[in-house]
């Protein structure tokens, strides 16, 4: 079953005094092309969640976005006091010892270096919750994934099914378009009113119907449209696979249409052309 490469996925857990929100959205690309945002402090565990994004989602255009809400009292930063102090009494002595200390506080607090923070390690638990609400909105956007890939399936279906009937009117026409092909033949040697060898014109006549024939490119297409069935129907997604299958569909469809030599035929090869070019569009967001 194939599964897309749009998708959205999130989840959140309330800690005692913190909220953890990952969010993940993608789309399409040839590759995994994975865009990170989170808090400085949780930077070290980078690379590990990277990781897990990348075994799970395999390719796309994805934004990760971790965020880390206080809910509670703690915090890690703290009043310098010593600056505090040192700021109030330079401001009093400036003031000319006026004495208003709320005043002056207020001032002294909008100065430089009044707060410092420290930096904590990450807490084990801590990181293992943000560990587990990354595997739920991996979840989350692989369910996604899955329920646009079954929309893409049926359209994909609808378009080979199309095709195939398309390539059966071909297969039926194809006598009609010979005898076609070889009454011109004869009617443009007629035409010129000059004696012909019988028997060197038919062995032309033979040459030239068989350099436009086509049952080759026929059959090659049935073979290609029933494998393109077959590796949609697959375990697995595998978009470039499908990609390649539709590539060798174009390439018969193309020889159809240069060797027909026969309108009503041609029509039909611009009705395929159409089909597949619908296909080839939605495969570039299929996983």
């Amino acid at each position: 079953m194939i599964q897309s490469m749009t998708g959205f996925g999130k989840h959140e857990i309330q800690l005692p005094s913190k909220k953890i929100t990952v969010e993940l959205k993608s789309l399409n690309s040839k590759s995994l092309d994975l865009n990170a945002r989170m808090p400085s402090a949780y930077r070290e565990k980078e690379l590990e969640l990277r990781k897990i994004i990348a075994n799970s989602l395999v390719r796309g255009k994805v934004d990760f976005g971790l965020y880390v809400e206080s809910t509670g009292i703690e915090t890690s930063a703290q009043i310098n006091e010593g600056v505090v102090k040192n700021y109030i009494k330079q401001l009093d002595n400036i003031g000319g010892n006026q004495g208003n200390t709320a005043h002056l506080l207020e001032i002294a607090m909008r100065m430089p270096d009044t707060m410092k923070t420290g930096r904590e390690d990450i807490d084990e638990k801590e990181y293992k919750t943000i560990q587990l609400a990354l595997k739920e909105a991996l979840t989350e956007i692989n369910i996604f994934r899955s329920e646009e890939g079954s929309v893409l399936e049926k359209d994909f279906l609808y378009r080979i099914n199309t095709l195939e009937k398309l390539l059966t009117s071909v297969v039926e026409m194809d006598p009609d378009r010979q005898k076609d092909v070889r009454e011109r033949l004869e009617k443009a040697v007629a035409d010129i009113k000059a004696d012909v060898d019988a028997n060197r014109f038919e062995q032309e006549l033979i040459y030239y119907l068989e350099k436009y024939d086509i049952t080759e490119e026929k059959v090659r297409l049935a073979n290609h449209l029933n494998y393109f069935s077959k590796t949609l129907n697959s375990d697995d997604s595998n978009g470039k696979k499908l990609g390649f299958i539709s590539q060798e569909i174009g390439r018969e469809i193309n020889t159809i249409g240069s060797k027909a030599n026969y309108a009503p035929m041609q029509q039909l090869v611009v009705q395929m052309k159409d089909e597949l070019e619908k296909i080839k569009e939605q495969m570039l967001n299929v996983l």
